[in-house]
């Protein structure tokens, strides 16, 4: 698989081989081809240009309620028989789990290119060269210094089991991240993110870090406490991108670890929250690690606690169908639900502004952490760019502050949601969240940063 390797024939053909070749038991394979490239660039200079392109096969067999799982990026008939091998031979050895339930059963279906995007498959490194020139150019306009990555990646997967499933997908992402920095601790960030590299548009992203790096001249103290604050996409985003972690899937809700108890009021009346990988306004992902076509899942319907996502063996045990939600095997973690949103509200930005007597500006957070996974209680830092908002008017930029809240009783408070929505991608674990920004009437801030002392 070289470079045939984001045909969909192809893979299925590679699927089939290797299914033939189990002898007893149920068998699942997974193939992934991924073609990632990223152009680095920090002190306003382009200083790394990689790529990456690789195939990979994992197996997954069973038989009398054991389960062995191997996986190679050897896909020529010795790998493919080597894989197979080491598979059986953890199957055999393993203790019996009979609350893993059965492979997915399924049909064939056809190759979905919902959320791929030729522009971004065949982006080369002068595209991406051009974004961070565009964004090195603003910073340069500003006197301060650019810094991020410009990522471009296609996707292939294809699932095929003993049990009639065979499904497959291709996809894309371009994600631009930018970061500026100058003297007296000044910092700006901006993000943009599309299934289609040739629609982001860096000088706008640049444009929009060096307006918040700027304004954040200057910063000083504001003592911690509970504040009204206007959260922008990014920091909702990060918040939601934590709360799907620990709270959204059904096996967190199984072993009593989150706090989505169906049926109750867990958020505001005016709260809604879904997952829906075949959305294009999102970063689409069709199927999941079984071959499972993803479904929509209302998860907070009006406030209310409606609904978790599901892999094979978390329907399994309670007695419905997968969402599609599955990760690769081995697999701790159950279901994830990777591509959220959250329902916009009627409220401009700067309505929402003029609507703080006194409060808190937040553009993002960073270092989140899990303080209490059943209330849903984070902690983390706000960054680049925290603003004194005083009679509806941004007054000077404030030093960063630790906060400690938990999401649904801050999302119980929430008194305006922004018409606009903006498409927001997690850094590292790849979820992607639409969402717009909030006013929420109180939020908990503990600590701050403390004031750097002259030399």
């Amino acid at each position: 698989m070289t470079a045939d390797r984001h045909d969909p024939g192809a893979a299925r053909e590679l699927l089939d081989r290797v299914l033939a070749m189990v002898p007893d038991g149920d068998a699942e394979a997974v193939y992934v081809a991924r073609d990632a490239a990223l152009t680095r660039f920090a002190a306003s200079q382009i200083h790394q240009n990689v790529a990456d392109h690789d195939a990979w096969l994992r197996v997954r067999l069973s038989r009398d309620a054991r389960t062995g799982v191997a996986a190679t990026n050897r896909l020529d008939e010795t790998g493919l028989r080597t894989v197979l091998a080491r598979a059986t031979t953890i199957r055999n050895n393993a203790a019996p789990n009979p609350a893993a339930g059965p492979l997915a059963s399924g049909s064939t279906t056809e190759h979905s290119l919902v959320g791929w995007a030729p522009a971004t498959a065949s982006a080369d490194p002068e595209l991406r060269a051009a974004g961070a020139r565009a964004v090195i150019e603003a910073a340069d306009a500003a006197g301060i210094e650019a810094s991020g990555a410009f990522s471009t990646d296609a996707t292939t997967m294809a699932v095929a089991n003993t049990r009639g499933l065979r499904s497959s997908g291709s996809s894309t992402e371009a994600k631009l991240i930018v970061v500026v920095t100058g003297a007296d601790g000044v910092s700006g960030y901006a993000q943009a993110a599309d299934v289609d590299a040739s629609r982001i548009d860096a000088g706008a992203a640049g444009a929009e870090a060096v307006d918040r790096a700027v304004r954040s001249a200057g910063a000083d103290d504001l003592e911690p406490g509970e504040y009204p604050v206007v959260l922008e996409p990014y920091a909702v985003a990060g918040l939601l991108e934590y709360i799907s972690a620990i709270g959204f899937a059904a096996l967190a809700a199984e072993e009593g670890r989150s706090f989505m108890e169906l049926g109750r009021q867990v958020m505001g009346s005016n709260v809604r929250i879904w997952d829906d990988g075949h959305d294009p306004s999102g970063i689409p992902s069709t199927l999941d690690f079984e071959g499972v076509r993803k479904k929509r899942v209302d998860l907070v319907t009006d406030g209310v606690a409606t609904a978790h996502v599901h892999d094979s063996a978390t329907a399994h045990r309670a007695g419905v169908a997968s969402t599609g939600h599955g990760l690769p095997m081995p697999n701790t973690w159950g279901p994830v639900a990777w591509n959220l949103f959250m329902g916009a509200g009627t409220a401009s930005r700067d309505g929402m502004l003029a609507s703080l007597d006194r409060g808190i500006w937040v553009t993002r957070f960073h270092y989140i952490n899990v303080v209490h996974a059943k209330r849903a209680i984070l902690t983390g830092m706000t960054k680049d760019g925290t603003f004194l908002v005083e009679r509806g008017r941004v007054v000077r930029p404030i030093r960063n502050l630790r906060f400690t809240q938990s999401v649904p009783a801050a999302f119980s408070r929430i008194s305006a949601l922004g018409a606009d929505t903006q498409l927001v991608t997690a850094e590292y674990s790849g979820i992607s969240a639409r969402v717009p920004a909030v006013r929420i009437d109180r939020f908990g801030f503990t600590g701050a940063t403390a004031a750097e002392e002259p030399a």
